[in-house]
């Protein structure tokens, strides 16, 4: 679990412009929000492809004079020139997620998720955007669903982005992170759904998964966009639960019912490969894999590399959420 009470600061975000992509989504509309807080920022633009949520997000805001809209899709690059012009920073967040529809539409899942990230790549490069992101996903390392190879891919195109940039001209980085509490599809919000029935259905008894609450991510994202200067991927320290052990703490009155594991479905989490490992250096709050070019990220040389048994998967004993600290990570 991730210690916040050291505050991010966000003095690099004033007089800045930022774009997010799938700003409607779960995390941009956390992250929106979390922007419109710094009061220097000068501009906050939406891209997605849902028009209601956007006008739904307006009308939250009370139309912000700060905040912008862009209905557009991350597969037009020509539409992607035209939103990252008089951009600073962008964070790409837009992703098709759900496991089982990729699976059944793997080609719609490379358009967006490895194309539309190419796409993104292009655009920053040619509008001279100084800092890009990419929200990445735990099941992107070792991956056993499309999803997670699409992810995978992605990250690769964001670090290689770098060469392309030149030193000084832009900055590509990832930030790569497990669960969110609270996320549209995930399993907390299935408990709350099945709750009132009195049975729970869980995949394998045996399954772990790492967690994280959004107000968490929300600070690594500016923490990260505060320190990248390029080929970086950052990694939250969090702790994991097994998911037998949730549904005891978040509806303790409920049976358990084994349904199988899904398609593309993994029993434990990784956040770590045992070769990034030999990359990676231990930060307060997280740890960054540094890129195999030595110019780049240069400022990672001074903190302490991470050990090389360091095994960081959901089943590991040593991450292991004790009952208080799930009580408050799932209040």
């Amino acid at each position: 679990m991730i210690k916040t009470t050291k505050a991010i600061s966000t003095d690099f975000l004033n007089g800045k412009t930022v774009l997010v992509t799938g700003g409607t989504g779960t995390f941009g509309r956390a992250f929106v929000a979390r922007l419109l807080n710094v009061p220097g920022i000068t501009k906050v633009i939406v891209l997605s492809r849902d028009e209601l949520k956007q006008s739904e997000m307006a009308s939250q805001y009370k139309h912000d004079p700060r905040l912008r809209f862009f209905i557009g899709d991350i597969r037009d690059p020509e539409r992607l020139r035209r939103a990252f012009e008089g951009v600073d920073i962008v964070v790409h967040a837009a992703a098709m997620k759900r496991v089982e529809s990729i699976e059944y539409n793997p080609f719609e899942a490379i358009q967006t998720n490895i194309l539309g990230s190419k796409n993104v790549v292009d655009a920053a490069l040619d509008r001279g955007v100084r800092k890009v992101l990419l929200v990445s996903s735990d099941k992107a390392v070792e991956p056993i669903n499309l999803y997670g190879a699409t992810k995978l891919a992605a990250e690769k195109l964001f670090v290689a982005a770098n060469a392309y940039a030149g030193h000084g001209q832009g900055a590509f980085s990832v930030v790569r992170y497990g669960n969110v509490i609270g996320s549209r599809g995930s399993f907390v919000e299935l408990i709350a759904r099945q709750r009132p029935h009195g049975v729970i259905t869980i995949t394998d008894k045996d399954m772990t998964r790492f967690w994280i609450r959004i107000e968490s991510v929300m600070d690594i994202v500016l923490e990260c966009l505060a320190l990248m200067q390029g080929g970086e991927i950052f990694v939250p320290k969090m702790k994991n639960m097994p998911i037998t052990e949730m549904v005891r703490l978040l509806a303790p009155e409920c049976k358990t019912k084994v349904v199988g594991m899904r398609p593309g479905e993994k029993l434990h989490e990784t956040l770590l490969t045992r070769y990034e490992v030999a990359q990676a250096k231990e930060l307060p709050r997280m740890f960054a894999i540094a890129p195999l070019e030595s110019e780049w990220a240069e400022w990672l040389a001074r903190y302490k590399s991470v050990p090389k048994d360091f095994v960081y998967t959901s089943n590991n004993k040593k991450f292991l959420l004790n009952k208080k600290e799930a009580i408050e990570l799932f209040r």
